[in-house]
């Protein structure tokens, strides 16, 4: 039996993780990262930094513990579509990592848009939409405005990547320069039914093939590491997957019509649809779901730009609560919104909206509207914009969700949750892990050492804790509605 250690590289901090093979968590240790908003619509991180945030919070969580690498392994869950461009000789970053929800690309988006046939060839070929939030945009930017970019990618000298594979790469001291299917997905240049980089959309934008990593599966091995010294001789890299994909199945998602909702700095939801992929709904998008003993699953996904990242807002930058861990109690504190809407907009509207130019607005303000309508219209848009995204999925397939598992630190607001299941008429359910990506990463690492050979092995041991059931009222279907009426006033 080996412990394992899942790096879970979010958005706002590096944890890590440890877990036993019966998918208990034994320990957790994360340290934070710099957010860096150069300009309007620009997000940046440090990737130097969130490298050494990982092997630092590896060594907390281990501290004082038995360092036989005999008995670890490690596996990856990730932010996606933020991208690292790095020199290959030197290993060094060339700038800054460009954040999933970073909106520089917007008018090279808009271009490709124009393009007869671009938007088509996408989607047919990658399930996506020509957005900015994937990384295609991102990597062209860092070709065209960093010095002799283009040159040294083409020469396979400047190497291109996710999160994962950055930590991948540095963690194998360069000799492993992998992604896996999910990450790989969310480029906007892999065909996710051929499992490859897809060479009509690459020729399209312009991104040179050499600069970009081995696409493997989920459950695949992805070298080995010492963690910079921790370990006396190396241990195992084994299961990568981007953190919403490591929560689908981190919540044990494996038969088609089974979803999830993640509530972090954004939020996904997603529906696995099975082994055939299909084309979204409007407004939504196909991804590979997750793939794992030689079988990949696809799903409908759709993300939130700012759910938590709202909260971090009101607490950091506007200074109205303290901390998010307030809002409940705040967003209770008053029998209503007072007809106030808070669009979080901030790096414009995600799906099933699409709109990368709209920018943040409160509507709906009086005299008697207090910091408390504030705050709670600001928990209230986390549930209403998740509503959005489960309506547009059941609308036109068919499909009815009659509940859905939730994970992420939100889950704990009770008036979020009961709110989230009144709006959806469908039980939420929550299990005893939070970090479900990070079991998600444990789940992959497990197949690919053959701990479980079956998704029912490993499913046996969900342990729902708290189940939330709907008890909507009339005046919840007219908020959604003036929602609605919000969004849509605002995007004209």
């Amino acid at each position: 039996m080996k412990y394992i250690i899942a790096i879970d590289q979010s958005t706002s901090a590096t944890k890590a993780l440890l877990f036993d093979e019966q998918c208990k968590l034994l320990a957790r240790s994360s340290v934070a990262h710099q957010q860096y908003y150069p300009k309007a619509g620009w997000v940046e991180h440090d990737a130097e930094e969130i490298y050494a945030n990982t092997i630092k919070a590896i060594g907390r969580l281990l501290e004082g513990r038995d360092l036989n690498p005999d008995n670890y392994t490690l596996a990856i869950t990730n932010q996606r579509e933020t991208v690292v461009a790095w020199d290959k000789l030197t290993g060094k970053p060339v700038y800054h990592a460009l954040v999933w929800q970073d909106t520089r690309g917007a008018e090279l988006c808009r271009q490709w848009r124009k393009q007869p046939g671009m938007e088509q060839l996408v989607e047919q070929r990658t399930g996506l939409k020509v957005d900015p939030s994937f990384c295609a945009s991102k990597i062209c930017w860092l070709l065209d405005n960093v010095p002799d970019a283009r040159a040294k990618a083409e020469a396979g000298e400047l190497l291109f990547g996710t999160i994962d594979c950055w930590l991948v790469w540095r963690l194998t001291s360069g000799r492993t320069f992998a992604t896996d299917y999910t990450n790989a997905s969310r480029t906007m240049v892999f065909n996710i039914y051929k499992q490859a980089w897809d060479a009509d959309v690459l020729n399209a934008t312009g991104i040179p093939v050499a600069a970009l990593p081995e696409p493997r599966p989920c459950d695949a091995h992805y070298g080995e590491t010492t963690v910079e010294g921790l370990f006396s001789a190396s241990i195992e890299i084994a299961g990568v997957l981007g953190d919403s994909h490591g929560a689908l199945i981190g919540q044990m998602c494996f038969s088609a019509g089974t979803g999830k909702v993640t509530y972090g700095t954004g939020s996904s939801v997603m529906l696995n649809i099975g082994e055939e992929p299909h084309k979204a709904p409007e407004g939504l998008v196909t991804s590979i779901g997750f793939s794992i003993l030689g079988k990949t699953y696809y799903a409908y996904e759709g993300n939130i730009y700012s759910t938590g990242a709202t909260l971090k807002w009101m607490a950091d930058q506007m200074k109205l609560i303290g901390s998010p861990a307030e809002t409940e109690a705040i967003a209770t504190s008053v029998e209503s919104n007072g007809g106030v809407y808070l669009i979080p907009a901030f790096s414009g509207l995600g799906a099933p909206w699409w709109q990368d130019q709209v920018k943040a607005a409160i509507v709906g303000m009086t005299f008697n509207t207090t910091r408390a309508h504030i705050v709670r219209a600001a928990v209230e848009s986390i549930a209403y914009q998740v509503t959005d995204l489960v309506k547009a999925m059941t609308a036109t397939t068919g499909i009815t969700i009659s509940e859905l598992s939730a994970d992420g630190g939100p889950t704990g607001n009770g008036f979020l949750m009961q709110l989230q299941a009144d709006l959806l008429d469908a039980d939420i359910v929550c299990t005893d892990v939070e970090d479900a990506s990070a079991l998600g990463a444990v789940v992959v690492n497990g197949f690919a050492r053959q701990v479980w050979t079956t998704p029912d092995e490993v499913s046996r041991l969900k342990n729902i804790i708290k189940r939330i059931t709907p008890n909507a009222t009339e005046a919840t279907s007219s908020d959604y509605a003036a929602w609605r009426k919000a969004v849509e006033h605002l995007i004209k």
